[in-house]
């Protein structure tokens, strides 16, 4: 039953890194990519519509995730030795505190820097400070989510050294 547990959170752990990873490495690219090739006037505004509105769901998930795997870490304690809880415990709770932090932090500051604005951010001087604001927002939003990534795939890890030894 134990192993049959773990390998649902590594199932669960997995699926939210991959979807994290895609849309890093994949999603947001390609929205800005193939949005502004077609030379659209607002094409950067369009393309970061889709990415905040895709982004949430990775940060969303990401936090779900992260607590299911806290909770369910409590039920295994005991089969896990202490270093290796601790470990994990450490790591699942930084990518739920990054993706909450990216999610109703730092999105919605940059959701609210978008609407005070007043026009598509591809028509706002690239020395406004609210479009300086946003720019240093997007950076700590791309580190949040990155943080979240790699101690999601650290701890990844540790629950599959875990798994190794179930058998």
């Amino acid at each position: 039953m134990l192993a049959i547990l773990n390998n649902i959170r590594m199932l669960l752990l997995a699926s939210w890194l991959g979807a994290a990873v895609f849309f890093s490495a994949v999603v947001a690219p390609s929205a800005f990519h193939v949005l502004r090739a077609l030379d659209l006037t607002n094409a950067s505004e369009i393309a970061g519509t889709i990415v905040t509105r895709t982004l949430s769901v990775v940060n969303t998930s990401g936090l779900v995730v992260s607590l299911l795997l806290l909770v369910t870490a409590l039920a295994l304690k005991e089969s896990y030795g202490q270093a290796r809880f601790v470990i994990q415990i450490v790591l699942l709770l930084i990518v739920a505190a990054t993706t909450a932090v990216g999610q109703w932090v730092i999105a919605a500051k940059m959701r609210g820097l978008r609407a005070a604005m007043h026009a598509p951010i591809d028509q706002v001087a690239a020395s406004d400070p609210n479009r300086i604001a946003f720019a240093a927002l997007h950076g700590y939003s791309v580190a949040a989510l990155g943080v979240a990534i790699i101690a999601g795939l650290i701890a990844f890890f540790v629950i599959a050294k875990r798994q190794i030894e179930l058998k």
